[in-house]
């Protein structure tokens, strides 16, 4: 049960995440915040932060052929391997009168015959390269095996029944499924697999109402992040006639008389210039039975085009709750009135000073998670009757570790506190007073958590490196905690460790890392080492569990994930050193992790392999640019490379707040430009192996930024080591991919891995 200004961070950033990358390990966690309605969003966690997707490629071979065409393509007359030529253009662009050549621009229309034709080859040259690894089947055929075993999310209370999303092990996608609790038969509510033949389509926003009777969902198609509202009876197969377009990071807020809801999104876009389709963002009121152009307007700001809202209900019914969000920018606004009203919105906090995630409230009194004064956070209560800051309320005040996130379950606050990166769960009473702590079973991450102030019960599930997702129940009557679910998967943990170890970076940071390998590994500087980062966004990567890293803990391989500036592993404060013109201390916090394990004999620069995506691909991108010599492999996943033109794509301009705008600020222009990693590859510079991947429909991190990035690297590098692309079809930045493209996309990274790393003698 995360808040809902925290759902709406993490689903609007980069990479969500998709927290994490890596990760075949996508699963659904069922939010039933007390301000929403249960709201099911794909989490892909993301050890080597979010992940993407590409597909698979064939060779390109004569040398000759790149000869002649050495006109177009320089690099042909000093590399030693031939890759597609590329066209360079004069483009050239001026940031505050320093001349910026852009020769591949061409390659951000993604419709043209020429952009088509070029990453048709690229996609060739790669398949040719990671079909000729031997190991990559049975890669695959263990990847199979591993993610083959049953996956549940948490129960989600509705009325009498309880929700749940079910994953059988290689279906698609995974399916909502209804129980009472004296009936052992669960019963189907929505099917993603029957929505499309190759299961592309998913459903990527789910409402239950407050009922349990209605089900308002939404369907995303080949990844994007555009949706369509739908509306079903549960029980029945067919659904209301009505279609609601235009919505993207949509939050549905039921009535609690299930009538109708309130629900966010954009403009229809004959109605906005192109550049403004994810601007002017609208909250809405949707009667049940009636077209989606009879929906009345509850809230908008034309006078400020660029915030966003998200619109919630509270439990008891009596308030319409707005999250005024600006891009990704954790300081966020809420506005508030009672939902039978038509008056105008009471701003209670209008500042954007603080984060506030709404927790709960109690009549008029409001709890909020805030960062206002408290950069590890603290838990306040504002009486809506006398609002001002002196008569606010602190119930639990900031500690030395920091509130993750929190909820009012039982009428108690559950928190889950972040120490050194692992979760500590407690419990407080309704006035601040501490009740208890969770024992959790291992140094891991409280991955979900369902209840609503009314229940007498709760459920969380918990994660690590090397513990399956497990399910725990709760009883504050009994005070008892017991088992859930608990998953069977072909995988013996006991014969791996995992450790915390902490590093310094340049400046003296101490910057953890979690490393995680076979027990009585041998220090000898010699083992295949995969380190993984992300540092962005105020996300925190916490422990959790991955069938992808399984396998490669299983193929010998050492896995590490690094906990750079940037996110939130320890508040606001660590988030402001890694990001604007601080970003340069992610990377070097980066690099001294991977320095640290080439010093502790982990592993060498020969066997150290680093990935990341998306904003996890910018910094093994500028990594790997700033230092090519401490590594043996890249594995840049959807990254975001071009610096200077990020903010025109999309959703790009939600991160300025994060990364900043070189055309409006000639400070940050330089910040911007010295690690851009489109406009700092260096010419007859020898760097590591890459795979680079990207989705043809990402319309999130938009291809273009893979593509020029990897035409650039193509024509300036010099030496043998392969410069790969992998453009997936069908596929967007990572959240609803089916199953099989996972295992796909897994099988292909890890195939190129198990190569460039040198992990074994091939046949």
């Amino acid at each position: 049960m995360l808040s809902q200004h925290k759902c709406q961070k993490m689903i609007s950033h980069p990479a969500f995440p998709t927290a994490q990358f890596l990760f075949d390990n996508t699963f659904h966690i069922l939010f039933n915040a007390p301000n929403l309605a249960p709201i099911a969003i794909t989490l892909t966690m993301m050890r080597s932060p979010v992940m993407k997707m590409l597909h698979t490629h064939l060779l390109l071979a004569p040398l000759l052929w790149a000869i002649l065409c050495s006109g177009c393509h320089e690099a042909s007359r000093t590399a030693k391997r031939a890759y597609p030529p590329a066209k360079m253009d004069s483009t050239v662009d001026i940031y505050h009168d320093t001349e910026v050549p852009d020769p591949y621009r061409w390659l951000e229309e993604p419709d043209s015959a020429d952009t088509q034709a070029w990453v048709a080859e690229q996609n060739k040259l790669t398949n040719t390269f990671l079909a000729n690894v031997p190991t990559r089947s049975k890669i695959k055929a263990r990847l199979i095996e591993l993610m083959n075993y049953p996956r549940y999310s948490l129960p989600s209370k509705r009325a009498d029944r309880y929700f749940y999303w079910k994953n059988d092990g290689l279906q698609n996608q995974s399916v909502l499924y209804v129980q009472a609790p004296c009936n052992p038969h669960p019963q189907v509510v929505i099917n993603p697999n029957k929505l499309s033949k190759d299961g592309t389509a998913a459903v990527t926003t789910t409402a239950v109402s407050w009922d349990g009777k209605l089900l308002a969902y939404g369907i995303s198609q080949s990844g994007s992040d555009e949706q369509e509202v739908k509306i079903r009876t549960i029980g029945a197969d067919t659904d209301f006639d009505e279609t609601l377009k235009w919505c993207r990071f949509t939050n549905i807020a039921w009535k609690h008389d299930g009538s109708g809801f309130f629900y966010s999104r954009f403009p229809a876009p004959a109605t906005v210039a192109p550049e403004d389709a994810t601007n002017y963002s609208r909250v809405y009121w949707h009667k049940l039975n009636t077209p989606q152009s009879q929906d009345k307007l509850i809230y908008e700001r034309p006078d400020n085009k660029e915030l966003g809202f998200a619109p919630a209900v509270t439990e008891d019914g009596k308030f319409l709750i707005l999250n005024v969000y600006h891009g990704t920018d954790t300081k966020n606004r809420i506005y508030y009135r009672p939902v039978e009203s038509s008056e105008p919105f009471v701003k209670l906090l209008d500042k954007a000073d603080a984060e506030y995630d709404f927790i709960g409230n109690a009549g008029s009194l409001f709890y909020f998670k805030t960062d206002l004064d408290a950069p590890r956070s603290r838990i306040v209560a504002i009486d809506l009757k006398n609002p001002a800051p002196p008569d606010w309320k602190t119930v639990i005040p900031q500690a030395d570790d920091v509130i993750d996130y929190a909820a009012l379950i039982n009428n108690h606050f559950i928190v889950a506190y972040m120490h050194n990166v692992h979760h500590q769960l407690k419990e407080y009473g309704a006035e601040g007073k501490f009740i208890r702590d969770f024992h959790l079973p291992a140094l891991g991450t409280v991955a979900g958590l369902s209840g609503k102030q009314s229940d007498t019960e709760m459920f969380f599930s918990f994660t690590s490196f090397l513990f399956p997702r497990t399910s725990y129940r709760y009883d504050f009557k009994t005070q008892s905690l017991t088992i859930f679910r608990k998953p069977k998967i072909d995988f013996d943990p006991s014969k791996y460790e995992t450790k915390q170890v902490f590093c310094r970076s340049r400046d003296g940071t101490k910057v953890p890392i979690f490393i995680t390998h076979r027990k009585g590994l041998a220090l000898a500087g010699d083992n295949a080492t995969l380190l993984y980062g992300y540092g962005g966004f105020n996300i925190d990567i916490k422990p959790s569990f991955s069938t992808s890293v399984v396998n490669w803990l299983e193929l010998g391989g050492v896995y590490a994930l690094a906990n750079m500036r940037g996110g939130g592993e320890y508040g606001d404060a660590w988030h402001k050193a890694g990001m604007l013109d601080k970003k340069q201390n992610v990377f070097d916090d980066f690099i001294a992790a991977a320095e640290w394990l080439i010093e502790n004999k982990y592993t060498s620069p020969k066997k150290l392999a680093i990935r990341g995506g998306s904003n996890g691909g910018l910094l093994v991108a500028a990594c790997m640019l700033q230092r090519p010599d401490l590594y043996g492999a890249v594995v840049c996943q959807v990254p975001v490379a071009d610096m200077l033109r990020y903010h025109k794509f999309t959703v790009g301009r939600y991160w300025i707040p994060e990364y900043g705008n070189a055309e409006a600020d000639p400070e940050m222009f330089k910040v911007l430009y010295a690690y851009s990693p489109l406009h700092n590859v260096k010419p007859g510079a020898k760097y590591p192996p890459i795979l680079v991947t990207s989705a043809d429909t990402d319309d999130r991190v938009v291809p273009m930024h893979s593509k020029k990035f990897v035409a650039t690297l193509q024509a300036k590098a010099a030496g043998k080591n392969p410069i790969l692309l992998r453009v997936d079809t069908k596929a967007g930045h990572g959240a609803g991919k089916p199953t099989t493209k996972k295992i796909e996309e897994q099988a292909d990274i890890y195939a190129f891995l198990f190569k460039t790393l040198k992990m074994e003698k091939e046949d």
